[in-house]
């Protein structure tokens, strides 16, 4: 699959360094351990009172939700696709490999529900997302189709977690996020 390229070359806002940190940012950013640090990290955390209230609504999305990984990287990928958001789609390969994606599946994405490689519930999940992405609302036959299996927390949750990821996807594109170095 041809990558999804990034929109800007250069950072708008650079992803901070750390010797660039204040006290307060690297106790968010490392919760006093070191380890890496992703640039959306970096870049979110120059504005610490918004990295402080994003990060626990972000963090039920991806780890806390009540969606299986399988199925919630589907609806990443998905909308990071439609976002043409090179970083958010590069990042977010990898999280979907670990969650049991194959490279078919995830060039699927791209080619959206029509895929042949997607069962019924898988097409409505993509479906949902194109929904949502362009008409900020799922069908009734979609809604029905997925209901059918996920209750009422999975349903809250596929609406916010293709919210958030359009978000952040915003944020990614506008502020310009450069992918890490290999």
């Amino acid at each position: 699959m041809k990558p999804v390229p990034l929109r800007l070359q250069q950072p708008r806002i650079p992803a901070l360094q750390d010797a660039q940190f204040s006290d307060e940012q690297r106790e968010l950013l490392t919760r006093g351990k070191p380890k890496q640090i992703l640039n959306v990290f970096r870049t979110l955390a120059t504005h610490t009172d918004l990295y402080k209230r994003w990060l626990p609504f972000a963090n039920h999305v991806l780890f806390k939700s009540s969606l299986q990984p399988r199925e919630r990287e589907i609806l990443i990928l998905r909308i990071g696709y439609l976002c043409r958001s090179g970083y958010e789609f590069h990042q977010h390969v990898r999280v979907g490999k670990a969650a049991g994606l194959t490279d078919a599946e995830i060039e699927a994405v791209a080619v959206g529900p029509e895929s042949p490689l997607w069962n019924d519930f898988e097409r409505a999940l993509v479906r949902a997302v194109d929904e949502l992405h362009r008409d900020a609302f799922i069908s009734d036959a979609t809604w029905a189709a997925l209901s059918a299996r996920y209750d009422t927390n999975q349903m809250m949750d596929l609406v916010f977690a293709v919210g958030q990821y359009t978000m952040v996807s915003m944020a990614l594109n506008s502020f310009g996020v450069q992918l890490e170095e290999p």
